[in-house]
């Protein structure tokens, strides 16, 4: 089980020895931005820099797709995960999905 969010990108988890892979675990989520805060999105932009309300749209999309992978792994009865990434994509105009990804596997510290 997760308790530590024992999470890295790389292949290896350094200071512990992989005893056991429990294959993929993913977490996807599909978001859109209402009327309202695309409109101002669309004023944001028009004065250029940060367009923080896509920003917090975006960010919290990707925290429920890495949540939603995490209980993945749980369910596997991981206590970490290797390889870690996010893919996104449009699913249509103005709709995303956001997938957290990853190697589920059992560690034990060197």
């Amino acid at each position: 089980m997760i308790d530590q969010q024992l999470i890295t990108t790389s292949n290896t988890l350094e200071g512990y020895r992989i005893t056991k892979h429990l294959g993929l675990v993913r977490g996807i989520t599909v978001r859109s931005r209402s009327l309202l805060g695309n409109i101002g999105g669309g004023f944001q932009a028009l004065f250029g820099g940060k367009i923080s309300i896509y920003v917090e749209l975006c960010e919290k999309t990707r925290e429920e797709a890495y949540q939603l992978m995490l209980q993945h792994a749980n369910e596997r009865g991981a206590n970490a995960i290797i390889n870690m990434r996010y893919d996104a994509n449009e699913v249509m105009a103005g709709i995303n999905e956001v997938l957290a990804y990853g190697t589920a596997v059992v560690v034990e510290k060197i």
